[in-house]
Parts: structure tokens; sequence; C-alpha cells
């Protein structure tokens, strides 16, 4: 019988024909051998086609929510109340929003630049646009005390010009009242009043807990009062800490009252802060009405009864809704309202909060970032001036080095330096500050701390607790050191505080050189000691009192400019996603039934400050590794806020849960 599947040698195609399967009876049925994997394979195209159009949707609805977040140069009203929503913190340079924070609802709070504020208040005051001011103090978590006082100035200027500047709040802190001082009106909730606090508190200290984990702190420091590394040797604050710190606490305090008596000349600001509880019962218990009785506030009244007093001056929105005022937001009044830029430039560089190694974003000083900024500045032929402008405590010693170095490239190229001290200009902060041909600052200015430090921690006694022990081998006295699990041995805890002492003599060295004195001297306020800026000025360490305007105008004189000139900054601005997340954190916290309100609200959030500060004290320890030039204690004078890390924080909480189970 001939076998039809195979080709003949006659047939056309000839012996290399393929053979063709011809169908067999029933065989017509699906394989479920093939069928599966095909379906599997369907499901699996399906779902990435689906992710793929979820994925192009949301960046076509993020590019259209970032083009439609930014701040619309055009004013919603052609007059009405420039309102000034301080919901978070004043600062300097607002931080990077932490995207993995703010999309899974983390606490990110809302940051406000002081410049942005101080430039609206200033344009406002001779615009007929904007027809009264309001600061919206509910949510206000606070500030530097000279960030406050140069909004508080700007705030003078609008009332000069006959203009009414509202302010309202829940409850009024030490922060937030040192704005309302400079209103025309103070307006209070009935629920709430005034309560003052001033500088002060306490800090935790962890050498009992330290003892308990059998954590070893290696301290290398030099410096009497150079009390950043007390917490991790001591249970309590060292009697030379204590001194220092009461010393310019005292005098910040000073300066604070100073301002407030200016304000409100009738307030009887200095009796009801002795003894606020008793003016409150004088009061029937009741702390809104012992805030108008001794002239701290001027009405008491719901947010209904302010947001209708404010229509009343600027107008409403809609009729049928009479607390419903003509408002300017202040994102909108700085968009259509720039600073001129006319004249020669005076380069700007923000140097703001903790100075570390490498890059960072804003609100942290990177070395190689403000570094670059600077020499970017130092590049730019049209730059005829460089103004520094510090609010930092310090940091890193190679960081500030590496900032230094490039101010003196700046000089090299004969360009002025001159350096304006905001807040907190401390340890590094000054450090980077002796290069300046003129230092400025302010008489509530925190500066000083010459000192350095370097911590390491050893776990050998934490792992004996447990029955895990060391051993090796060494070649050297230096071989395997240090040894944070074995213990560090005396060759190199002598070879660290040598190194410490070293740039310890570097640092007050700089300071003479730069202050045109003897070593001897500044040696005599240096030891780590913080100062006050007016005892700072006594002491040499700052030439001239005065803000960024006096610091550009010097900066000005001294490059020959004689007609006008306008500041650019160099700075790392946040991307459009940044502030589209910041926008959206910022709404969703206004929605949060949690969010800081009155004095329960003020309360949590001082817990979770608390808890921050455990993180950054724990932190220190866990990211040892160089020398610092850093006042911790100088953190308090600074914007305070919650930004932890938080994988950091809960692998450093639960390894403290472990070890003390």
């Amino acid at each position: 019988m001939t076998d039809t599947s195979a080709p003949s040698a006659n047939d056309p195609a000839g012996p290399w024909a393929i053979p063709v399967r011809r169908p067999i009876p029933g065989d017509d049925k699906p394989r479920s051998g093939t069928s599966f994997p095909r379906k599997v394979w369907r499901f699996l195209v399906a779902i990435k086609d689906a992710l793929a159009l979820i994925f192009l949707l949301l960046f076509f609805l993020a590019l259209f929510a970032i083009m439609s977040g930014r701040p619309n140069t055009a004013l919603p009203v052609s007059e009405g109340a420039l309102v000034i929503d301080l919901n978070g913190t004043l600062t300097e340079q607002p931080a990077e929003v932490d995207t993995v924070s703010a999309l899974s609802g983390g606490n990110q709070i809302r940051e406000t630049r002081v410049r942005d504020v101080v430039h609206a208040l200033e344009s406002a005051a001779d615009d007929k646009r904007v027809t009264s001011v309001v600061l919206d103090l509910d949510r206000f978590m606070g500030g530097g005390q000279v960030s406050l006082a140069e909004v508080g100035a700007a705030m003078d200027k609008v009332r000069a010009k006959k203009k009414p500047v509202l302010t309202f709040a829940t409850a009024y802190t030490t922060d937030s009242y040192q704005l309302a001082a400079h209103a025309s009106e103070i307006w209070v909730d009935p629920i709430g009043g005034v309560a003052i606090a001033g500088p002060g508190g306490s800090r935790l200290y962890y050498k009992g807990l330290m003892d308990r984990l059998g954590v070893t702190a290696n301290i290398y420091r030099v410096g009497t009062f150079k009390s950043a590394v007390e917490p991790y040797l001591r249970g309590d604050q060292s009697p030379e800490a204590k001194e220092a710190n009461l010393a310019y606490a005292g005098a910040l305090w000073d300066v604070w009252l100073g301002e407030i008596k200016k304000a409100r000349p009738k307030a009887q600001i200095a009796p009801f802060i002795a003894d606020t509880t008793a003016a409150v019962r004088a009061a029937g218990n009741d702390l809104g009405k012992a805030s108008l009785d001794a002239g701290l506030v001027d009405k008491l009244g719901s947010r209904m009864a302010f947001e209708r007093r404010i229509a009343q001056i600027s107008g409403t929105a809609d009729d049928s809704r009479p607390w419903e005022y003509k408002a300017i937001p202040l994102e909108n009044w700085v968009a259509a309202n720039p600073p001129a830029a006319h004249g020669d430039t005076i380069a700007v560089v923000p140097l703001i909060g903790e100075i570390v190694d490498g890059e960072a974003k804003g609100g942290t000083a990177g070395g190689e970032t403000v570094a670059g900024h600077i020499l970017d500045a130092v590049a730019d032929s049209s730059v005829k001036a460089i103004v520094l402008r510090v609010d930092s405590p310090g940091g890193s010693v190679t960081a500030s080095e590496q900032i230094r170095q490039a101010l003196l490239a700046a000089k090299a190229k004969k360009l002025p330096v001159v350096v304006s001290m905001a807040n907190v200009a401390a340890s590094g902060g000054y450090w980077v500050s002796t290069p300046a041909d003129r230092i400025f600052a302010e008489p509530e200015t925190i500066t000083g701390s010459i000192g350095v430090f370097g911590i390491l921690p050893s776990f050998e006694k934490t792992l004996a607790k447990v029955g895990v022990t060391t051993d090796g081998i060494a070649t050297t006295p230096l071989s395997g050191q240090p040894d944070i699990l074995g213990g560090v041995n005396d060759e190199f805890n002598q070879l660290a505080q040598a190194s410490v002492e070293n740039v310890y003599a570097r640092f007050t060295g700089l300071v003479a050189k730069s202050r045109k004195q003897p070593v001897q001297k500044i040696e005599e306020i240096a030891e780590g000691r913080v100062w006050a800026g007016g005892t700072a000025r006594q002491i040499g360490l700052v030439d001239q009192f005065g803000g960024l305007p006096d610091a550009m105008a010097d900066a000005a004189k001294r490059a020959g400019i004689k007609g006008q000139y306008h500041a650019r900054y160099f700075e790392d601005e946040p991307s459009e996603f940044s502030k589209l997340l910041a926008q959206w954190a910022g709404s969703e916290q206004e929605e949060a039934a949690a969010a800081p309100r009155g004095w329960f609200g003020i309360a949590a959030m001082n817990r979770q400050l608390t808890e921050r500060q455990i993180v950054q004290d724990l932190s220190m320890l866990a990211k040892a590794g160089s020398i610092q030039a850093s006042c911790l204690d100088c953190r308090a004078y600074r914007p305070a806020v919650v930004r932890a890390d938080r994988g950091e924080a809960k692998g450093l909480f639960a390894t403290l849960a472990l070890l003390l189970r």
C-alpha cells in the first residue's frame, strides 16, 4: 500500500517538498495542551496593556496638574485682601518634598519661604490692588527669630501706608505672637488665647540607655562648651553648657520682649508672662478673655466673624455669602509680582540647614552643591559680588572646608564676599563665614560654637550581653581599627583625638586670621561656646548688625557699583513634581482632622517633633564617621520640621525594641 503522506520522486515539488498533513477525522477538537499557555499569555498581555494605559493616564494627569497647579500670574480679583496663610513653618529655603512620605500619607509640614513673604508685604504696601493684609496663623508652626522679625518689619511697612493688617489664630504661641504683635488687629478664637513660653526646655540624654544596652560612645572633642556630645556622655546638662545656654537664650529673650513692647506698647506683656495662671484665674479661667484684658489681642471672635470683618474692609466675593471676602493668595501675588531685576547682579548663595558631604537638595547644605553654586557665580561674568546667606547649625568639617575653598576662589577673582547670617550661623556655619570681607548678623542671630568633635559607637558590651565575642590577629596597632564590634583600642583613640585637636587648631586659626586677632584671644571665646549676635559683635565675631539688604548694599559698595543692583539667587529650585507634591500634601493636611490647631494640636505636633529629635540623636550614632563642626543645641532656634526618614526611624526603634526585650 502506497504511503500518500510522503512525496514521491515524480512529485513536481521534488523529494524535498514539505509534507502536508491531511486532516484526520475527529481531529478538529481543541488541544488542551496548547490552549492553556495561550490563555495565560493573553492574560499577561492584557495586564501589560492595562498597566501601560494606567501609567500613561497618570502621566498626563500629573502633567495637567503641574501645569494647572502653578500659581496664576493673573490675580483672581482686581483688588482685595492679600492672604498669607502660614500653614507650617517659615524657612529660608523650603526642602524638597519627600516623594515616598507624601504619597504614603506621611506628615510633611508645609514650608513657606521667608523672602517670598517679605517681598509680598513690601510690594503690597504701595499697591492699590491690595486693600488689606491677612495673616492666617492658625496652623503656624514657627520659624527662626530673625526670620520672624524680618516679616514683622515688612508688616510695619504695610501699616505705615495706612493699610489694615489682621491676624487670626485659635492659639498664639511665642513665634506666632511675634508676628501678630505687628498687626493692626489681632483676633483670637474665644476657645483659645495667648500663652508665651519663651526660649528654653529640656532635651534627652541617652547615657543611661546606652549603658543598659552596652553601647560605648567613643567621644573625641575639644572645647569645654561643646555640648553636642553630652547626651551620650552624661545623664544631665553640664554646668558649663547650662551657663552658656542660659546666656544666649536670655539675650534672645530680651530682644523678643523689646520687639513686642515696641510693636504693642500698651500690652501688659511682662506681668501676663510672669504669671499667666493668675491672669487666667482673674478672667474666670478664660484664657481668651485674659489675653484681651491684658491688651495682647484686640478681638475675640470665630473664624467666620473674622472673615466678615475682612469682607467689610476689602469687599465680598459673593454678596449672598458675606463671610467670603475678596482674597489674593500669597502664591498668586508672588507669581504676578516678581522682584525687579534692574542694574548689576549680586549673587546670593543660600547655605541652609545641616552641612553634609556630597550633594543635597533644598533645606540641607550639601558641600558639593553649595560649592558648585558659588563656583557658578564665580564663572558668571555678570556677577559683581557674592553674598553668602547662612542659616545653619554646621555639620561636616570636610563639607564646610569645601565651601570655604569655593569662596576663596571667588576672592582670588577679586569678587567681594559678604556673609549675611540669618537665624543660626554656628560651628560649621561660622567656618564657612571666615573668608568674608564683612559679616552681618542680627542681635538675635545664634553664632559662634567654634569647636569640633567626633563620635564613634562600639558594641563589644552589647554583643557580650548575648554571648557574642570577637577575636582575631593584628599585624600593626591599627589593624582592624576602628573595631566597632570588638572595641576601639587606645592607639586608635589617641590618633582620633589628635585629629580632632588638629582640626580645632585649624578652626581657631582660620577665625583668628579672618578676625585679625591673636589665636590666644580666639581660644578664649571658642571652645564650642555659643553666642547671641549682640554679644558676638562685642567680642569681634560679627562686624555689623543688619539683614540681607544691608549685606547686599555693602557688597555693592565693595564692588564699586554706583547705580542699581539686584539679587540673583544661585540655588536649586524644587522640581515641578516636588511643588505638585507639596501642594497636594498641603491640601491633604488642611483636610486632615488631626491637623495642628489650638493647644491640643500644638501639643500633638510637639510630640512628633520630640520623636524627630530622638531619631536625629540616634542617627548621629548610626551615621558617625566624620569630624563634625556642629551645634546640636542650635537646632532649637531654626524652624522645626518633621521630615524624618521613615525607614531609618523604624530601623532604629526596631533595634532598640529588640535589645530592650
